[in-house]
């Protein structure tokens, strides 16, 4: 049985993303043909479980700003217990806003920092007149994969290393000269802007965490041939140079 822990699904729930964990669930069923996943939903007065359990994955979704200020003072107690899984190569995906949490800091418009679990370098900048909202096309350039989704948000990340980026960004909206690679990626870590849901929009990164989660044999979607085929249109479309990044 595989192990779902999705943390704080009453806050963070925003753009329909929660739906990346119920593609998951029946895909993993749909490759192994039985019901094969148990999916837990922690609440932010609940002790996370996969502190002490084992979970194949951890997640969660984007969230209101004030409701980040709540999982960062759910989280920050277990800060040290989480950069230990990580460095163990423990499966999480965080998506939407979410991963800022993990950061040194979040400053907010009027110049206040939120300190953040510090997890790894880097900080988000909040500026709540000036939502950012593109397409993206981008690289996970350890497996030649490309990634596609969208972009929705009142934050960026600013001065995470290089190295720790987790897509290399070919394009979206704001001008080549400025645009930078994207999210976070630790080990098999990975934090995202990226929305969709992604793993429905970008089902060939879904194939990829499903084996990091240890999936056996080759990974079957559910409803491949359909969401094969919006893949092929949208990479069409993401490609195409006249098109539209806005």
């Amino acid at each position: 049985m595989f192990k779902i822990e999705m943390l704080y699904p009453e806050v963070a729930n925003l753009f329909g993303d929660t739906f990346n964990i119920e593609f998951l669930r029946r895909s993993i069923n749909e490759t192994l043909k039985e019901e094969s996943v148990e999916i837990i939903k922690t609440t932010l007065t609940e002790t996370p479980r996969f502190l002490s359990e084992d979970m194949d994955l951890v997640y969660m979704g984007p969230m209101p700003e004030y409701a980040q200020e709540l999982a960062i003072e759910a989280l920050k107690p277990h800060a040290a217990r989480i950069k230990e899984l990580i460095d163990a190569g423990n499966v999480f995906l965080f998506t939407g806003n979410s991963f800022e949490i993990f950061s040194e800091y979040i400053e907010k418009d009027d110049g206040e920092k939120i300190e953040c679990l510090g997890i790894y370098k880097g900080h988000a900048t909040r500026r709540m007149m000036a939502r950012y909202n593109s397409l993206y096309l981008g690289k996970l350039e350890s497996e030649n994969m490309d990634i596609i989704g969208f972009k929705s948000q009142f934050t960026k990340m600013y001065d995470v290393p290089q190295e720790i980026k987790a897509f290399h960004t070919i394009r979206e909206c704001e001008a080549a000269d400025t645009a930078v690679d994207e999210g976070v990626r630790i080990n098999n870590f990975f934090g995202t802007y990226l929305l969709g849901p992604l793993l429905i929009v970008c089902p060939t990164f879904t194939k990829y965490l499903m084996k990091l989660m240890g999936v056996p044999g080759e990974p079957v979607l559910s409803c491949e041939d359909y969401t094969m085929f919006c893949y092929d249109e949208r990479m069409k479309d993401f490609t195409d140079p006249t098109k539209d990044f806005h």
